[in-house]
């Protein structure tokens, strides 16, 4: 599965790029996802999975010139569209890396972690965030930024087009798969992930957007 999950983000990099940069709303939630984070300038924020970096530049908005923003993929293709987004910023840093396994720069932690869009695609999301909050500093912050079906009463119709875009967007997408339940397993995991978060974090706050689909939620660890 990783094999393929490479595969399908590097053949696809630019489309997904436009997806993660031009999708009506999608700045705003960027935006709101880095100010979640709760950075100071000089802090250093880390971002599992930065995909092709749509939301490197607002992190480093909020840490300043000062400060440090690494983004991890694994996957060269997008990696090599986030390095072009940040070349202009030489606090901004990528790296090819597991999520699973983050090489972490400081051995006190780092103040915040970012994962947007990352813990569906974990066979282990929960012990993926448990991972996270054990690499952050004391009182720093785990924001996730995730999709999943929305329980909102106009939820049919919506629902049903997060379920064709789950199964377009996951890899490796030779064809459209009807022998599995590919957003409830995707629910489980955004499920478990923002669960164990509430779990694990002293604060904890949470929103909704894009008609109850996409969920962020945020907690301090202490």
């Amino acid at each position: 599965m990783t094999e393929d999950a490479q595969a399908f983000y590097g053949r696809w990099a630019r489309l997904y790029d436009l997806l993660a940069t031009r999708t009506p709303g999608i700045v705003t939630l960027r935006r709101q996802a880095a100010l979640a984070c709760r950075l100071e300038p000089g802090d250093t924020v880390v971002e599992m999975g930065c995909g092709t970096g749509a939301n490197l530049p607002y992190l480093r908005e909020q840490v300043g010139p000062e400060g440090t923003v690494i983004g991890l993929d694994f996957t060269r293709g997008v990696l090599e569209r986030a390095r072009v987004a940040t070349a202009e910023y030489d606090n901004v840093h990528v790296v090819r890396a597991d999520a699973t396994q983050p090489p972490i720069p400081d051995e006190d932690g780092v103040d915040a972690i970012l994962a947007t869009f990352v813990v569906g695609m974990l066979a282990e999301p929960a012990r993926a965030v448990d991972q996270w909050c054990d690499a952050l500093a004391p009182g720093g912050h785990l924001v996730l930024v995730n999709a999943g079906r929305s329980e909102r009463w106009y939820a049919p119709p919506v629902n049903a087009l997060f379920r064709g875009v789950v199964a377009l967007s996951t890899p490796p997408t030779t064809r459209l798969r009807y022998d599995r339940d590919l957003s409830g397993q995707l629910d489980r995991k955004v499920r478990d992930a923002h669960d164990r978060l509430r779990a694990r974090a002293s604060a904890v706050a949470h929103e909704t957007h894009a008609g109850g689909v996409v969920r962020l939620t945020g907690g301090r660890i202490e």
